[in-house]
């Protein structure tokens, strides 16, 4: 039996686990096994980079912290995991997806995504949104069509106007 030492440890990874989901915007869990160590390395200081970060866990301390938020995504808490914890929604997903397209240890397995259990194909297409600033530069092109419409029309406008008296 577990001495009881060993049992506060675990409740408290547990209850980190517990926090970390909570305060996460985006969590995917992926299997990193035949990564290297620079790898792994480089992904976790990109992620650094847009407040997220990568942990592993045991697998049964993952599925206790999981029981206890309702969330059930115990099939896919099989062989080695990494989670993956983004205090943001978009960015996080963007670079893991991108990093999983250049390498293919990395697979993707699942996501929790504000709260609720998200399967690959939902993860690829938050990964397909473009950037903020590429969703802003869409936006001023699109209003800026308008404005050089209404000023091509006001110049006719005012050219005619000019034509008659």
């Amino acid at each position: 039996m577990a001495s009881e030492k060993i049992l506060k440890e675990k409740k408290k990874i547990v209850s980190e686990i517990v926090e970390k989901l909570k305060s996460s915007e985006s969590v995917i869990i992926f299997q990193y096994q035949g990564m290297t160590v620079e790898d792994l390395s480089t992904l976790r200081k990109s992620l650094r980079e847009v407040d997220a970060e990568v942990d592993v866990y045991k697998n049964t301390l993952l599925k206790r912290a999981t029981d206890e938020l309702n969330i059930n995504i115990d099939s896919f808490l099989e062989g080695p995991n990494a989670i993956l914890f983004g205090k943001t929604l978009l960015e996080p997903i963007k670079i893991l997806a991108e990093y999983a397209k250049k390498n293919d240890k990395l697979d993707i397995k699942v996501g929790v995504i504000s709260g609720n259990i998200a399967d690959v194909s939902v993860i690829q297409e938050y990964a397909s949104i473009p950037s903020r600033e590429g969703l802003l530069t869409m936006l001023a092109g699109g209003m800026m069509q308008y404005i050089r419409d209404l000023a091509i029309g006001l110049n006719l406008y005012a050219e005619q106007k000019e034509g008659k008296e």
